[in-house]
């Protein structure tokens, strides 16, 4: 934890990424023009949970602006669906050590990727900065390579049925039989060749240049999506929901994802069960979480309804003006195909099953899929404002929702308010980090039979990272440990680039 007085801070999932978006800050650009650097770089340097493949939200605010805009720019599904008998879909499984989690891949698992629009959409609303220069610390890092940490070779080791589904992606990650490792340097120049062609070319490389063609690469024999999908994706500017927070300490508003989404619905939903038990205690918070699980299985996929009773990764960025940006973006997992030879896969998300609500193969075509995914944004009644978001497929929301209860109650103590222990609660099924009082395990037990423990912090429960600046202008933050996040205040004055 760091409130010394900054120009600016960052949390993300990795030191390069968050290094990325540092530099842009200190050498003028805004938050959101860090923003854009960071995603390329995680890009590079956390493959498993960031691809130009796949899609995500954004979150942006302008300094002297009283309410955000969300930025949707996550899957759609294709225009026309093909039968499962058709289609390249299988089943794989991540190991977590104390569970497993199914998922699908192949072709057919791939859904309409926004990652790329949003680059741009993001860049031409609110950036200051050329995209090449944005992209160039992006480039050379994959060019040169990464040391791989200990957490991105755990995480791929989780994911390794997916990463070596198919000869050409064993041979990226698993070279010479092995899976990359904790200290090998991981290089992908390919990648950085799609980033500098990007950026040279302009959005039309990824519908109908040489990146198009890449993505496209095996669908028309096992997969679903087309050019016309590629062609006719657009970004969505949404306006948030809004929260009011006035029970309790510290009264805010929280800004949360809106419909179709439904990570922002759920998280509001459990907020709002809390009543005015804003003091963290860890029956009220579990209580809440089990409420929002039922109203959720009630509600059957209806968030209007809902509001009236995966391979994911987040970024958070203030700048020294204010503003500010959350995103988070996913890949799912990835479908097991690398595109082309650009060292990235397009994603699986037609292949998860809290996606497809309906059961698979059965989603409705031309429509955005309705992600967990939550950026958010707290305004705090005295001018304190946090950016926070978090990776984690369906336990993104009691993530989120944890770390705003926690932060709430006491907004000074980010780096507590992320690390404390977490909960999950599903179809009644109670998982916890087993860190808690002994009163409280036993109340666990009173309330879920069905429960689980897990002996430690685990990326299962999320990665939530968290910045946050105070009205005189202090910056604090905290990168989730649970997927090795990181922190990083900027410290050096701007050139005034920023708006």
């Amino acid at each position: 934890m760091n409130t010394s007085k900054h120009q600016g801070a960052v949390a993300a999932g990795h030191d390069a990424t968050a290094n990325a978006a540092a530099a842009v800050l200190r050498d003028g650009g805004n938050a959101f023009d860090a923003a854009i650097a960071a995603l390329a770089m995680a890009c590079v340097v956390e493959p498993v949970l960031s691809s130009p493949g796949g899609g995500g939200f954004a979150m942006a605010l302008r300094a002297g602006d009283h309410t955000p805009t969300i930025i949707d720019f996550f899957g759609q599904t294709p225009r026309v669906k093909r039968s499962a008998e058709a289609i390249e879909f299988e089943s794989v499984f991540a190991d977590f050590g104390t569970a497993r989690q199914e998922f699908h891949v192949g072709f057919g698992a791939t859904a309409t990727p926004g990652f790329v629009p949003g680059l741009f959409h993001m860049h031409e609303q609110y950036c200051s900065i050329p995209l090449v220069d944005l992209s160039t610390p992006a480039i050379q890092t994959a060019r040169d390579g990464v040391v791989v940490t200990r957490f991105q070779a755990y995480l791929a080791d989780v994911v390794s049925p997916i990463l070596t589904f198919s000869e050409h992606a064993r041979n990226l990650f698993a070279p010479d039989g092995q899976m990359i490792k904790a200290g090998d340097v991981f290089r992908n120049p390919g990648l950085g060749d799609f980033f500098e062609e990007l950026a040279a070319a302009g959005p039309g490389f990824c519908i109908d240049g040489d990146g198009g063609a890449a993505l496209l690469e095996g669908q028309a024999g096992s997969g679903q999506l087309t050019a016309e999908d590629l062609a006719r994706f657009r970004c969505v500017d949404r306006t948030p929901l809004a929260f009011e927070k006035t029970s309790g300490p510290h009264p805010a508003t929280v800004f949360l994802n809106p419909p179709p989404s439904a990570g922002g619905a759920m998280i509001a939903t459990m907020l709002d069960g809390l009543e005015d038990k804003w003091d963290g205690g860890t029956e009220a918070v579990v209580q809440s979480i089990a409420r929002a699980d039922r109203a959720r299985l009630e509600a059957r996929g209806d968030l209007d309804r809902l509001l009236a009773q995966r391979g994911t990764t987040h970024i958070s960025i203030i700048d020294h003006a204010g503003n500010a940006i959350g995103v988070t973006v996913s890949n799912g997992e990835g479908n097991g195909h690398l595109a082309g030879d650009f060292g990235f896969m397009a994603n699986n998300l037609l292949g998860e099953a809290d996606l497809i609500p309906d059961g698979f193969h059965r989603w409705r075509p031309d429509t955005r899929l309705a992600s967990m995914m939550a950026p958010t944004i707290v305004r705090f009644e005295d001018g304190t404002l946090s950016v926070l978001g978090s990776g984690g497929s369906n336990r993104i929301r009691t993530a989120v929702f944890q770390v705003l209860v926690n932060h709430m109650g006491n907004k000074n103590a980010l780096f507590e308010a992320v690390d404390a222990p977490r909960m999950h609660v599903e179809d009644n099924h109670l998982d916890f980090e087993d860190m808690f009082d002994t009163s409280d395990r036993e109340m666990f037990a009173k309330f879920f039979p069905d429960h689980r423990a897990w002996p430690d912090h685990n990326l299962f429960f999320g990665g939530v990272h968290m910045v946050s600046r105070s009205p005189d202008g202090h910056f604090d933050g905290a990168g989730d440990p649970r997927r090795a996040g990181v922190f990083r205040p900027v410290e050096q004055s701007f050139s005034s680039k920023a708006p």
